[in-house]
């Protein structure tokens, strides 16, 4: 199934219903598919075709949807960047995946124009809020001026490339995901349920579009005709406001949003009766915070999924009966513990936990947990090779973990020293690149340590220069160029860096050295 078909079933279903409500305006499903329709055909008028890129930088508004099914109407690629990216952090991926097209919102116009001297000369500019200016397209001119005639239907076939997704990579460098069309429409055959005329649900989006979590959760909710109210950015007092006004029944958040929801002082006096079904992942969990969070929330159903960039989001999932902290003591007990899991496998995902020959370990046995199915992704943008992660047909996801006598995974750590911080993935060796260039530094190492708000906390352990000792502050202005979620919170220093006898440093060491 190619996911422009979600759009068209949900518009030929729920034509009138309201697709999403942004800024006090809402757009019906059969606006939104009509939008899209000529915004594909502008697109296409800027010499858009099948493989193109189409990226995207703005915060979440209703342009990330239409340039989505605009992109997929075209069979061209959509590629949205991270709008808190710097620089280089938005430069390098514009280079990557040279794209025919750049749409920005306002506020990454400049951003944008900082980097044009590097672009394709045959690149086009779009501007997504105000008028044309300084070689950028106005985006709603070239919708209200494009052919509104039915633009073609896509030709390519499902397991074609739908989206690239930046992820860290193990050397600094981000890398781009591929995903195809069946990586997303394989989920939602199996998880969503199609459009009802009598059944209409509100989700309230929050989670960044350029995150797969936050895309999947776009193109669910399309398919499944709900009404989507999305939120620009996270802000814990509007997201309480917009889910009493707008009464949503379904939300997405990751750890770090609902312990600022649940210490919000606004949090109690707000009506959120009509939420029933919440959904939290992209970080670790804290078993206090989920449980403090089942209590104040009576009568929702939680779920916790887990995945990542690769696998096309979530693969597996705690279910809302494990939730549930009623009943009898050892019912109790063992939803307790699997509420430290990460779940069972989706419908049509195999996941096992294997050794180091790639075999399958029995229960309880630690090892690298590995996934297979039509979500996976197909590889990384730019490398012809098959890449290490994949191997017959299983993506190898550098998380360890094991599994209990009811099937549960837990996980145990992780093989790639990536740091998870509030959903965010930071790679180490992109912060300790800008460490080693300041004066002073000898060596250093970064880690994530664990944090009760946003999972894990950026720390930079560093070797100073004898007799060149820098100061904490300065180091951490050198890495003020960093995106802010990358930015180390702590420097600490040591005399020596661990290391074993090949001379690689040992950070899960120097992480339990630091946790104390």
């Amino acid at each position: 199934m190619h996911t422009h078909e979600l759009l068209s079933i949900a518009a030929a279903i729920v034509p009138e219903r309201t697709a999403i409500s942004f800024d006090g305006r809402d757009t019906t499903y059969a606006a939104l598919a009509e939008r899209s329709n000529r915004l594909a055909n502008a697109l296409a008028d800027l010499g858009v075709g099948a493989g193109d890129r189409v990226a995207v930088i703005d915060v979440n508004t209703p342009s990330h949807f239409e340039l989505y099914f605009a992109a997929a109407r075209l069979d061209a690629i959509y590629v949205p960047l991270n709008f808190r990216g710097r620089g280089d952090e938005v430069g390098y991926p514009l280079e990557h995946v040279a794209p025919k097209v750049v749409a920005a919102g306002s506020r990454y116009v400049g951003l944008i124009d900082g980097l044009r001297p590097r672009s394709e000369p045959t690149r086009s500019y779009v501007a997504l809020g105000g008028a044309a200016v300084g070689g950028w397209a106005a985006y709603e001119a070239l919708i209200d001026a494009a052919d509104p005639a039915e633009s073609r239907f896509p030709e390519g076939s499902p397991e074609e490339a739908a989206a690239l997704l930046f992820t860290a990579g193990t050397t600094g460098r981000p890398k781009a995901v591929v995903l195809s069309h069946a990586s997303f429409t394989s989920f939602m055959l199996a998880n969503v349920d199609p459009p009802d005329p009598d059944v209409e649900e509100r989700t309230l989006l929050t989670l960044p579009l350029y995150h797969v979590a936050g895309l999947q959760a776009m193109l669910a909710a399309v398919y499944g005709g709900r009404s989507v109210v999305l939120q620009p950015q996270f802000e814990p007092g509007e997201w309480l406001r917009l889910a009493e006004e707008h009464r949503v029944n379904r939300a997405l958040l990751v750890p770090t949003m609902l312990k600022q929801l649940l210490d919000h002082p606004d949090f109690a006096r707000r009506d959120l009766s009509a939420l029933s079904v919440l959904t939290y992942g992209g970080a670790p969990m804290p078993a206090a915070l989920i449980e403090r969070a089942i209590g104040a929330l009576p009568g929702v159903r939680f779920v916790n999924a887990f995945g990542q960039t690769e696998t096309g989001s979530t693969i597996t999932a705690v279910p809302p009966e494990d939730h549930d902290l009623s009943g009898p003591p050892d019912v109790v007990a063992r939803r307790r513990r699997h509420l430290r899991s990460v779940g069972l496998p989706l419908a049509g995902v195999e996941v096992r936990v294997v050794g180091d020959d790639g075999g399958a370990l029995p229960t309880g046995e630690t090892g690298e947990i590995v996934a297979r199915g039509a979500g996976v992704m197909t590889g990384y943008w730019g490398e012809s090779a098959a890449p290490a992660a994949l191997r017959d047909g299983w993506l190898y996801t550098g998380d360890l973990g094991y599994a209990d006598d009811d099937g549960y995974i837990y996980l145990s750590g992780r093989a790639r020293d990536f740091i998870k911080r509030g959903g965010e993935m930071v790679a180490p060796a992109e912060v300790e690149e800008v460490l080693a260039a300041c004066p002073g530094v000898e060596e250093c190492a970064v880690v994530g340590l664990p944090d009760e708000t946003w999972g894990e906390r950026v720390v930079a352990v560093v070797v100073p220069r004898a007799g060149e000792r820098p100061s904490e502050d300065a180091l951490l202005d050198a890495c003020a160029g960093l995106a802010r979620f990358k930015r180390p919170e702590q420097v600490v220093f040591v005399d020596a860096l661990p290391r074993n006898a090949l001379g690689k440093v040992l950070k899960r060491e120097l992480r339990e050295t630091l946790a104390g």
